[in-house]
């Protein structure tokens, strides 16, 4: 055989056990995760985080303990850990093996924690869980909003953190066109589980009516309701959610029916905000004659932008929305106190 034929055979060879699983390609792997070519050669290059086989004359090739170990990097990052820090942690993830490439790797400046998180750290969580949803990565996504209520409270997690992530994802979506209505809607949908996962725990008996919880007809999005509601049940005060869209017949049936101290409309845009439906919610009556009740209104939600409804609540964001409400019901005040 020629030494052209062996060569030849050789490539072949080479062809078919990278075919077989010896590894991806840098385009692949970052099509997995969800980041792009130059992130990976970047962590490459700063951190050592590169695949461990080269071979000239090759695309690199990642396996799959090379790709769990950028995995690692990505779930860390995305927790607010600093690249550097990650980076180091990462590389102690893949165990005793990697330990020559951690002399490479900076050490990270130790800070001391305090008790109060800063701005700075709610920033990063944000971005974190923004990158996860970018990457589909829904066990990453579900764990970061799980730890961000356990560890700051539910209020503060809405706020700090749901909320602006919840924003960047929908202004990358509006700027890519339908690129990413997955992430989106994936997000939500980890949001809304997540707020379901809070308000779980059955609420103790009381003599206090139940607050109504309604989206306006036409008012599809419900978050900000569901959050609403979760804070709601962590302070023990009874409610009846109804969800999105919800009739005028079936909110006025509810009022009556359950003579609510509060009743919460939510419209997330102008279009849906009805003066006219607060007005006549508003202006609802029970009970026997000499002992009529009658509810406080609270709109909530930007839709609700424009023209005042006398008597009516206008809670700028959900802190401020439970302490209003602790004001008419005398509820528990939210975590923090009044904004």
């Amino acid at each position: 055989m020629s030494e052209g034929q062996r060569r030849g055979e050789g490539r072949h060879s080479g062809q078919g056990a990278e075919s077989a699983g010896t590894g991806v390609t840098t385009g692949a792997l970052a099509r997995r995760l969800g980041v792009s070519p130059t992130t990976l050669r970047t962590w490459d290059r700063r951190y050592g985080l590169g695949p461990a086989r080269r071979e000239t004359g090759h695309h690199r090739r990642w396996t799959e303990r090379d790709i769990a170990m950028v995995e690692e990097m990505g779930r860390l990052t995305s927790a607010g850990v600093p690249p550097a820090e990650a980076a180091h942690e990462a590389l102690k993830f893949l165990g005793p093996e990697a330990a020559p490439a951690q002399a490479s790797v900076p050490q990270p400046r130790r800070v001391r924690s305090t008790p109060t998180p800063s701005p700075e750290t709610f920033v990063r969580r944000q971005r974190g869980l923004s990158r996860a949803a970018v990457r589909l990565d829904a066990p990453a996504v579900q764990g970061l909003l799980t730890d961000m209520v356990e560890s700051h409270s539910l209020v503060t997690a809405w706020q700090e953190v749901m909320v602006p992530a919840l924003h960047a994802v929908g202004r990358k979506w509006e700027e890519a066109g339908d690129r990413y209505v997955e992430v989106e809607h994936m997000l939500s949908w980890h949001v809304s589980r997540t707020l379901h996962r809070c308000s779980t725990a059955p609420a103790a008996p009381s003599t206090t009516a139940p607050l109504v919880l309604a989206c306006v007809p036409g008012e599809q999005h419900s978050l900000p309701l569901e959050a609403l509601s979760a804070a709601l049940g962590e302070l023990g005060v009874p409610q009846r959610m109804f969800g999105a869209a919800v009739p005028v017949e079936a909110v006025s049936a509810a009022v009556r029916r359950t003579g609510p101290a509060v009743v919460v409309l939510w419209s997330q845009a102008r279009s849906t905000a009805s003066v006219p439906l607060a007005r006549h919610i508003a202006d609802a009556r029970w009970g026997v004659r000499g002992a009529r009740g009658r509810p406080t209104v609270m709109l909530a939600g930007p839709g609700w932008a424009g023209p005042a409804v006398r008597g009516a609540l206008r809670p700028v964001d959900l802190r401020e929305a439970l302490t209003q409400i602790g004001r008419v019901c005398g509820a528990p005040a939210p975590e923090g106190g009044s904004v």
